[in-house]
């Protein structure tokens, strides 16, 4: 299996869990972003398919931190905290270390080529994996303490993403 077929596959099936766990969590809120979480899995996914062909391909941008922080935001508005529980957690934990391996993965094969626009690919992708990290612990905190939360974050730096 090429690395683009290895890529494409990871994405795959980081989209197949974000569904999955989207269509079994209780919370609507947090349905939205495993949602959102699963959308980006298939930008990713067009993008290593278009490498694989050798199409011109954009590399993804997107405004998913921005989007996710005003989810949580709305979900305070609408005092939908109470329905909140620690009972997804695993779920959250288990999707943090796929993408963790994943932008590991993505950084370890912009070390590896010798063309820059694929370099700058990978690792722009290997960011956006970042990010979802990032995302994924801001729900693990969110459900586990949301009024604390919700009061102490900032999101000031989500530049650092």
């Amino acid at each position: 299996m090429n690395v683009y077929d290895y890529a494409m596959q990871m994405e795959k099936d980081g989209e197949n869990y974000y569904r999955e766990g989207a269509s079994r969590s209780a919370h609507k809120g947090l349905t939205r972003i495993l949602t959102m979480l699963a959308d980006a899995e298939v930008i990713h996914y067009n993008v290593f398919s278009k490498m694989k062909e050798g199409t011109p391909w954009q590399s993804p941008d997107t405004t998913i931190l921005k989007d996710v922080k005003n989810i949580f935001v709305r979900m305070k508005e609408e005092g939908q905290l109470e329905s909140i529980g620690v009972s997804e957690i695993d779920l959250y934990t288990k999707a943090q270390d796929i993408e963790k391996m994943t932008e590991d993965f993505y950084r370890e094969r912009a070390a590896q080529t010798e063309n820059p626009t694929e370099r700058e690919t990978f690792l722009q992708v290997a960011g956006e994996e970042k990010k979802h990290y990032f995302i994924l612990q801001q729900i693990i905190d969110f459900v586990s303490r949301p009024e604390q939360w919700l009061e102490d974050a900032e999101w000031y730096h989500l530049e650092e993403y």
